[in-house]
């Protein structure tokens, strides 16, 4: 621990915890990536039923660690985190060992237990080994953890599913967890306790409510939401997407990396250009930008020849998917940094701190509804080749081949980007309104307090 000085040292448990961090996140990413595919063709549920396990699984991540951290603050760091990394071991090899719906459900819920428990205590442990004064370094480290680890675990998952098969997947991420396992056993050794009184779980549920009970608050994050549920389509429907419109040797996970490349580029210099806007208006950017990324993707259906670019002939979903997750990144740019901000500015006097622990129910929101229209979209849409006759689903193999027209079934697949691109121009314009309501409230209670 630093004397108040700005450094970049920290203490040996600091580092450790990214490291565990690192490994859990290559572990969630390499799987969550290609959840929806194993649903599918592994399990054998349709578009629209694995929709809805994506959507419990991925939105009770953002729910459950709520409930997790109160009794972590409770346990420990240290034994929550080896139960943790457990259960994570063990769900992630059951999904590869056992491929009916009762072994997975039960692997799935012990990965949603499991991962729940993991992101409180890494961040709080980055908060106990850090001061006022260096906290933002910290958490920037850990920001930059995370985003490696995202990139790392979706950029094995592919080769592995390419060559091994998609239910292969779930042993490399457990292999991830039980080595993050490992070093939670043989290094990790945090103090425990602190100044504050450990949460009850009751008392995390209080909190919860008073927060989502004011109106400001709740239209904030539903608003935000139309933004997170365009983004989380890097999950939902773009694998599944890009594999029926081009072909199973593309790789979809790689595409998703473009996103957190763009991010960790451009994050900082954005910031700092944006230093002197207010938080809405840069937000109200990000919301503008975020239906264009979908309907850019949604262009590759009007571009029917390979596009050439330094004398190398790309697939066109190819090409439209970088450049629409790239503009997703660049617009992730404009929100994430100032969303904290301006949420907490909706808080009540004093209430700040409280109102910031649920600020990121809008993920919970947005990846709920997004995985579930998602899959009603698909199948609508580009659906699993599989569920077709088998006359359908020779023309699609021979139209991937480039020796048969386009199957109907899939003629209008870009319009599952047409109907989030709506989503996320529906939430546009509900910011636009609600940036000029607040504001307006805002000037009036100002004006109320000074006559006062």
């Amino acid at each position: 621990m630093s004397d108040g000085r700005l450094t970049w040292r920290f203490p040996r448990t600091f580092w450790i915890a990214n490291g565990i961090e690192l490994f859990e996140r290559a572990a969630w990413y390499g799987t969550f990536i290609t959840l929806r595919t194993y649903l599918l063709r592994v399990v054998g549920l349709d578009d629209v039923q694995a929709g809805y396990l994506a959507a419990f699984v991925s939105a009770s991540i953002y729910l459950f660690p709520f409930v997790t951290g109160a009794v972590a603050d409770r346990v420990g760091f240290r034994t929550s985190l080896s139960v943790a990394f457990l259960l994570l071991t063990a769900g992630y090899a059951s999904l590869g060992a056992f491929h009916q719906l009762g072994p997975v459900l039960v692997g799935l819920l012990l990965i949603v237990i499991g991962g729940a428990m993991v992101k409180p205590i890494i961040s709080g442990t980055a908060s106990r080994y850090s001061d006022a004064a260096n906290r933002a370094r910290a958490f920037s480290l850990f920001y930059m953890v995370v985003n490696i680890g995202s990139f790392t675990g979706k950029t094995i998952a592919a080769p592995v599913r390419i060559s091994m098969g998609v239910d292969k997947v779930p042993y490399y991420s457990a292999a991830g967890a039980a080595i993050a396992l490992l070093i939670v056993l043989l290094f990790y050794r945090p103090k425990e306790g602190g100044e504050e009184r450990p949460r009850s779980v009751r008392e995390t549920f209080a909190g919860m409510a008073a927060a989502l009970g004011n109106l400001r608050f709740l239209g904030l994050i539903l608003i935000t939401a139309g933004f997170w549920a365009i983004q989380g389509q890097l999950y939902a429907s773009m694998p599944d997407y890009v594999i029926r419109m081009a072909g199973e040797t593309y790789k979809p996970e790689w595409y998703a990396n473009v996103n957190p490349f763009i991010v960790v580029l451009c994050v900082v210099g954005i910031t700092h250009l944006m230093r002197s806007w207010p938080p809405a208006r840069s937000i109200t950017v990000a919301m503008a930008l975020i239906p264009i990324s979908a309907l850019i993707m949604a262009l590759s259906a009007w571009i029917h020849h390979p596009v050439m670019l330094f004398g190398a002939a790309i697939h066109p979903i190819t090409f439209m998917m970088v450049i629409g997750i790239a503009l997703m990144g660049f617009a992730e740019c404009f929100l994430s940094p100032r969303y904290l901000e301006f949420a907490s500015k909706q808080a009540p006097p004093g209430r700040e701190g409280l109102y910031l622990g649920y600020s990121n129910m809008n993920t919970f929101f947005a990846w709920l509804f997004g995985f579930i229209f998602a899959g009603y979209m698909l199948k609508a849409f580009c659906p699993d080749p599989k569920s077709l006759p088998p006359d359908v689903q020779a023309q699609h193999t021979a139209w991937l081949a480039g020796h048969a027209p386009i199957p109907a079934a899939y003629a209008h697949a870009h319009y599952l980007w047409y109907a989030f691109a709506i989503v996320g121009a529906v939430s546009f314009v509900l910011m636009l309104v609600y940036a000029g309501w607040t504001a307006r409230a805002d000037a009036r209670r100002r004006e109320a307090s000074a006559a006062a």
